[in-house]
């Protein structure tokens, strides 16, 4: 998309944007919410069925307006006012949050390995790899499929973290099937649907490690066995992972067909319309989205594209999975690399990635955002309601498709991932061992439902890092994958449902 026509956008959304409406109907719902609480009771446990209106609020205004920033912050706060005492100033509240949730380990972590991450891909397209990589891939991948099959191919490949994973496909990626006329909503869905169901399908992950260490810390543990030891027991039952993970080739040969929003994005082009649905400048990493015109040097090299991304994943793994320390020594090599070949001056390498890390901006607050919105949800005890109420319907037979249920909707609406098994793992651990449910089959389901929930959710860190490096708008990334991904949760539900009674 060039900056003309980026422009051109802004100034629509300019010329239809009614700021007074707006006003209006954000005052109504805060006046309604600080109503609502004079007869609320004052401990939040005790809310009941009224903790979901701020997530049932957030998430009407984002099929309304699509304006996902502005429906996290609404929820968020008329949830904070419902916890509050009245009278108390809720703005406090508010901003305890969003300082707590910035002061994180969590978040640092994020800023850091994403923004540099972000980084690390200004780069290797400065650096001419990604295009020398395109013009090898491009003779190889001479239709659409073929370029859709070598991202999902790249996507196992680089099985190790989601992120690094959603990150690195979709940005070298995208400009291969830019050429075949392919919807980045298209690439997006491949990415996505690659990334999360390989990290739990595979024993040497980020998420196994973190998943392992809950397992064993909430107390199952058989003997002496190791935290990746107990994890392994879950792969036969992640069964949403499976299913996600096997579609994706199925879609892109035409199998299972395109529908609904998928099949919209591929009419839109069909009709000369962009690659890239509307607004999705704003999210993008990708140079090309943002009228940037890179200096790719005269003989452009392939190394200066595979020898990152191998140092990448080999350094994350090298260091127990730690991103960070892949990500800090990745950046190490390609200066060296770079500084060697006398592609770019130093100060030039550090003004790509202040350029990389720039163009994070908005997929990081959106992050934030979706944190102080878990948080709320937390305090009002949201999650810890749902799993409540369902438990008091569970049998050994029920459990484990209740528990698939209840935890995907919720992880839908929170969009936390790893912030629900935090929550639900040491709930669901010791309720599957007072009932007598399969233990790999309670954990597996649970697993599966932050799965499903972070592919569908329309904020969830697994949607938004993937929109950006894609260039794809997260809300109709989301929307498009959202089929295919409640495609794949009745699938695991029936199957939770079978293996339930039978392993009863």
């Amino acid at each position: 998309m060039s900056l003309e026509q980026q422009n051109e956008i802004i100034k629509n959304e300019i010329a239809t944007f009614n700021a007074r409406k707006s006003l209006v109907s954000a005052a109504i719902i805060i006046i309604a919410a600080f109503i609502l609480n004079f007869f609320l009771p004052d401990d939040p446990a005790k809310f009941g069925v009224l903790c979901t209106i701020p997530a049932l609020l957030m998430i009407l205004y984002i099929f309304i307006t699509k304006r996902i920033i502005e429906a996290l912050t609404i929820g968020a706060v008329v949830g904070f006012i419902m916890c509050s005492k009245p009278g108390s100033n809720v703005m406090w509240t508010f901003s305890d949050s969003l300082l707590n949730t910035m002061m994180s380990e969590d978040i640092a972590w994020l800023i850091i390995v994403c923004g540099l991450m972000g980084g690390i891909i200004s780069l290797i397209e400065r650096s001419g790899g990604a295009y020398a990589f395109g013009v090898w891939a491009s003779k190889r991948a001479k239709t659409e499929k073929a370029s859709l099959i070598w991202a999902w191919l790249l996507g196992i490949v680089i099985f190790i973290d989601d992120y690094l994973n959603s990150m690195t496909v979709g940005s070298c990626m995208a400009p291969l099937t830019d050429k075949h006329r392919t919807p980045r909503e298209m690439l997006a869905y491949v990415c996505d649907s690659t990334a999360a169901p390989l990290c739990v399908l595979v024993p040497i992950t980020t998420w196994s490690a973190f998943c392992g260490r809950i397992l064993v810390k909430n107390g199952w543990q058989e003997g002496d066995a190791s935290e990746i030891a107990m994890f392994v027991k879950t792969i036969p039952f992640n069964f949403y992972a499976w299913i996600a993970a096997i579609i994706v080739p199925l879609v892109i040969m035409g199998v299972v067909p395109k529908i609904f929003g998928m099949k919209k994005a591929y009419q839109r082009v069909a009709e000369g319309g962009p690659l890239a649905p509307e607004g999705s400048e704003k999210i993008s990493i990708l140079a090309s989205d943002h009228g940037d015109e890179m200096n790719i040097p005269e003989k452009p090299r392939m190394f200066n594209f595979f020898i990152p991304i191998i140092v990448l994943v080999g350094a994350t793994i090298f260091f127990d999975t730690d991103m960070e320390m892949g990500v800090l020594a990745t950046l190490l090599v390609m200066f060296v690399m770079y500084m060697a070949q006398n592609i770019m001056s130093a100060a030039e390498f550090w003004d790509i990635i202040i350029k990389g890390i720039q163009n994070m901006i908005l997929p990081l607050m959106l992050m934030v955002m979706a944190f102080v919105f878990a948080d709320m949800n937390e305090q009002i005890g949201f999650t810890k309601w749902c799993i409540e109420s369902a438990t008091t319907i569970m049998t050994p037979a029920t459990a484990p498709m209740i528990i698939f249920l209840v935890l995907a909707c919720t992880e839908f609406i929170t969009g936390t991932n790893w912030g629900m098994y935090v929550i639900a793992l040491p709930i669901i651990i010791p309720l599957a061992m007072n009932i007598g449910v399969s233990m790999p089959l309670a954990v597996g389901a649970c697993i599966s439902a932050g799965v499903f929930g972070s592919h569908i959710c329309f904020y969830s860190d697994a949607t938004v890092l993937t929109s950006a490096a894609c260039g794809c708008d997260n809300f109709r990334h989301a929307f498009t994958q959202m089929p295919y991904g409640i495609i794949s949760a009745i699938c695991s539900f029936i199957l939770y449902a079978v293996m339930g009674f039978i392993m009863a």
